[in-house]
């Protein structure tokens, strides 16, 4: 494999879809050495394959507004690889959505998901909608809509999709309700994050951000470090937020900073359960603003215009959108003593702030190993609605533990250099491959 020669063929084929060409880009580089062990994974064109979706849907989704305007977004679908399962992935309401993005995210998807050991494939999709500010009336309106161009082309062994940026719980709820009107059955397999009454797994809410510290916390404790007493920075204030801000709380650790689009709320004395449930509260309210936190709390300050990395801190953890964390943002980073940073976005961090963290020898992991909890909690909330059965917490977080902790060896087994480094971006990108590239070579050439 020439990484430079598959690269040069996708920029000209794809221009200026940086966040996809990115995300392709840190993946080739990672595997090339262990990809040119194979050669029969370069006679089958495996990579060629892979770096393609299998298809894009690309639709229009007319909706009306609460003061009867006709508004038009663009709707997509991206299923990027079904090798090892159906497709799996998230949809994602966000003004800066755009292919690119999401073939970013459907690629990373596939690998991720591979992660987990579960049977799922790789896909994204969403639309340029955006919620901040519009009415529970609008927002359903407008679920409806997306739904009604995209119901033929899911179902629970064809393509699950769940919640992403701007889609939570209320979204797909009204996402569901359209597709049980269109399809005509109660399948509760086609969508995950669904409410408890109806199909929905505990845990699944807070799955992302638990399971990410579940990682985190097996990457300090074979650096011989724990979470106890170390204060954590974390971006964003939504679902992924506050569920790794309230596991970081339960296992010892003060988160010091969450932030927003508006600015960062230093909160030196860490979270209370009040304060935890104010993120919510602040997620829920689509203002996609941070201040009202230190509004509500007097030991919190507001800072407009900060980011979370600009707080001092031991660990650094972006939970909020891809390349949110840049090369200075590192730097400042790492010049106040941060020891470790771990990606709970996908791709939180630019590949200039992953070259200071590497090379500065701290604890680094990417989001396709940090947050597969989420869609591994997803796979599990499949399993139930197959089985037309319903686990208990404590048997889901279970399952939870065991598939980070697996996810942990599978990054340490592949990415442990002769020093004795873990390199968990290579690790975690030669794991997922594996099982994918295998996937696709016994298949044959389709």
């Amino acid at each position: 494999m020439n990484v430079k020669s598959i690269m040069a063929d996708l920029e000209r084929k794809h221009p200026g879809e940086n966040e996809y060409l990115q995300a392709v880009r840190e993946v080739l580089e990672s595997i090339e050495g262990t990809y040119n062990e194979h050669p029969e994974f370069e006679k089958a064109k495996i990579v060629e394959r892979m770096v393609e979706p299998d298809r894009i849907f690309t639709f229009r989704v007319t909706w009306v507004d609460d003061n009867g305007e006709i508004q038009t977004n663009l709707g997509y679908r991206i299923q990027f690889n079904s090798a090892i399962g159906p497709y799996k992935g998230g949809i994602r309401f966000h003004k800066a959505v755009n292919p690119s993005m999401l073939k970013f995210l459907g690629f990373e998807q596939t690998f991720k998901n591979a992660l987990t050991t579960l049977p799922m494939g790789g896909a994204k999709g969403g639309s340029d909608f955006d919620p901040v500010g519009k009415s529970d009336a609008e927002i359903m309106r407008f679920c409806q809509a997306f739904m009604l161009e995209l119901w033929n082309n899911i179902g629970p062994d064809t393509d699950v999709p769940a919640g992403d940026v701007g889609v939570g719980g209320r979204e797909i709820g009204y996402m569901y309700g359209m597709y049980k009107k269109l399809a005509r059955e109660y399948n509760t397999g086609v969508l995950t994050g669904k409410g408890m009454t109806w199909g929905g797994s505990l845990i699944r809410p807070e799955a992302t951000g638990f399971g990410a510290l579940y990682f985190v916390e097996h990457m300090l404790a074979k650096a011989g470090r724990s979470l106890k007493g170390a204060t954590v920075a974390i971006s964003g204030f939504g679902n992924v937020a506050w569920g790794a801000a309230t596991k970081a709380t339960e296992l010892g650790a003060r988160v010091i900073a969450i932030s927003g689009p508006d600015g960062v709320i230093y909160n030196p004395n860490g979270m209370t359960k009040e304060k935890i449930d104010f993120m919510l509260e602040l997620r829920a309210s689509n203002r996609n603003i941070v201040a009202p936190f230190a509004e509500r709390f007097p030991d919190a300050t507001f800072t407009p215009g900060k980011k979370a990395w600009s707080v001092k801190c031991d660990i650094a953890l972006p939970c909020a959108f891809q390349n949110e964390l840049n090369g200075d943002d590192a730097k400042e980073l790492l010049a106040n003593g941060t020891w470790c940073a771990a990606e709970v976005s996908n791709m939180g961090c630019t590949p200039e702030a992953i070259a200071e963290f590497q090379q500065a020898g701290i604890l680094f992991a990417p989001g396709k190993a940090v947050n597969a909890g989420g869609v591994a909690t997803s796979g599990l909330e499949m399993t139930q609605n197959a089985m037309h059965i319903s686990w208990s917490a404590a048997e889901v977080d279970e399952k939870l533990h065991y598939i980070m902790q697996n996810i942990h060896e599978q990054c340490v087994k592949y990415g442990t250099q002769p020093d004795g480094y873990v390199n968990y971006v290579k690790g975690a990108n030669i794991a997922g491959f594996m099982k994918v590239a295998q996937a696709m070579l016994e298949q044959g050439v389709i």
